[in-house]
């Protein structure tokens, strides 16, 4: 299947580690030019080192945070310096706080959807001008399947969900509105995937402390159970941005504002 994408430019959000690192080492190896950006600046720099040992292809970089409203507003001046212009756009940053809903603080609902929501908009906002000047683009927002269905203890997600909801809808009203102008926006949904960085997380929230590696282990055991007692199993980073990588291509030229799930057909009922 002939993609379509040598040649094209892409930023890829929260680019260093899991999903959107797969996502950018997808790119790259189509032929892609690539800005990854990402908090942490060392994290960065050993994806940029991963990515070109595994693909040949050197990718840019830049730290970016995506809650910071003065960092998003000098990022298409950063892009027009690093990229010249830009194709493609994957809105991949984003996290997750699952906790009882009467636990959830308010500086907690507030980053939820900062971290999430609101810098996917603000990120749109400020790229999706520069694919209009240029006569075009592609947009995938990565949202997570707590905005379509009520997960079970412990990834209990009223903070989480609401965010992941209104991405979802606000990736289908982009599509519409600027699918006169060239411009395609879809938004993949995963399900649950394996990330080691995601599991830590997880794991000191459940606890409300860091835990020792045997117990780290036990409790990703008895969750894999819990998974495969619902017929799915853990997604992996690589299964996610292949998906990303399709819905930016040119094979996905009639996929606009679609709502992407993958997830191996978690039971939703």
């Amino acid at each position: 299947m002939e993609l379509g994408l040598a040649g094209k430019t892409a930023l890829v959000t929260g680019g260093s580690k899991g999903i959107g690192l797969e996502a950018a080492r997808g790119l790259a190896r189509e032929g892609v030019r690539v800005l990854i950006c990402a908090r942490r600046e060392s994290a960065l720099a050993e994806a940029a080192e991963d990515i070109q040992k595994t693909t040949g292809k050197k990718v840019e970089t830049h730290p970016l945070d995506v809650t910071d409203l003065a960092a998003i507003e000098k990022l298409p001046s950063v892009v027009e310096k690093k990229l010249g212009h830009v194709d493609l756009l994957v809105n991949n940053a984003g996290t997750g706080t699952y906790k009882p809903f009467l636990e959830v603080t308010d500086e907690e609902l507030q980053y939820g959807m900062a971290i999430n929501f609101f810098a996917q908009f603000r990120i749109c906002q400020r790229i999706i001008p520069m694919m209009l000047k240029q006569g075009g683009g592609r947009v995938v927002n990565v949202a997570g399947e707590t905005g379509i269905m009520v997960t079970n203890p412990p990834f209990l997600s009223s903070c989480t969900g609401p965010a992941k909801s209104a991405e979802i809808r606000f990736s289908k009203i982009l599509a519409n509105e600027f699918a006169p102008h060239n411009i395609r926006v879809n938004c993949v949904v995963p399900g649950f995937v394996n990330t080691p960085e995601r599991f830590a997380k997880w794991e000191r929230e459940l606890a409300k402390r860091e835990l020792k590696e045997d117990e780290a282990e036990q409790t990703r055991e008895q969750w894999s159970l819990n998974q495969a007692s619902r017929n799915t199993r853990w997604g992996t980073p690589e299964e996610l941005a292949n998906l990303i990588v399709f819905a930016l291509s040119d094979a996905a030229s009639f996929v606009n504002g679609a709502v992407l799930v993958a997830d191996n057909a978690m039971d939703k009922s």
